[in-house]
């Protein structure tokens, strides 16, 4: 894999598109990218979450960690309309179970929440919800390319609904990081 990505600037895409994983290009503009752009945009920003936890969570980085590996697993579902017909398979039901668990397992020790909470406090808590945020948009964006075009797995659709709730859930576990509190709605 030395030479994979030995010439970057190619100006094959200099006509406006640019090319899936299967050969096929399309227009830049297509929902495509714009899914896999998103889905690049929130790797992006677990990362950015990820060092902002790094002294302060190692054991949720490790999960930010493995997640940023599925976020790119589903960046090459959607780089493969074909992903189906070739055997790729970028997440699977115990990736959604893992999510899950991890969720659950952070879950248990936060008090019931009986008041909307805003995406704000510490810097960690602020990013985690705009994770958070990203993944919505990821998510109906994906859903949009399915309906669109039929071929994105239920399990990645899945992975992606888990994945808000488990950083909705981690906010509310970074906000008491240093003795914080999640910032509550007035109504």
């Amino acid at each position: 894999m030395g030479n994979r990505l030995s010439k970057i600037t190619t100006r094959t895409g200099d006509d406006g598109t640019t090319g899936l994983g299967d050969g096929s290009r399309l227009s830049k503009a297509d929902l495509r990218f714009d899914a896999m752009g998103i889905i690049d945009g929130l790797n992006a920003q677990m990362g950015l979450l990820q060092a902002y936890l790094a002294d302060k969570l190692p054991a949720v980085c490790d999960e930010i960690s493995a997640i940023q590996h599925k976020l790119f697993n589903i960046g090459g579902e959607i780089a493969l309309p074909n992903h189906q017909d070739i055997g790729y398979i970028a997440i699977t039901a115990s990736d959604v179970t893992q999510l899950e668990n991890w969720a659950s397992t952070h879950n248990n020790d936060l008090p019931y929440l009986k008041e909307f909470i805003l995406p704000a406090g510490s810097v960690a808590t602020a990013q985690t919800h705009i994770a958070r945020s990203i993944c919505r948009d990821a998510e109906r964006l994906v859903i949009r390319l399915h309906e669109r075009d039929g071929n994105i797995s239920t399990t990645t659709l899945q992975y992606l609904n888990r994945l808000s709730d488990y950083l909705f859930i981690l906010a509310r576990v970074v906000a008491r990081l240093d003795g914080g509190a999640e910032v509550l709605w007035h109504k």
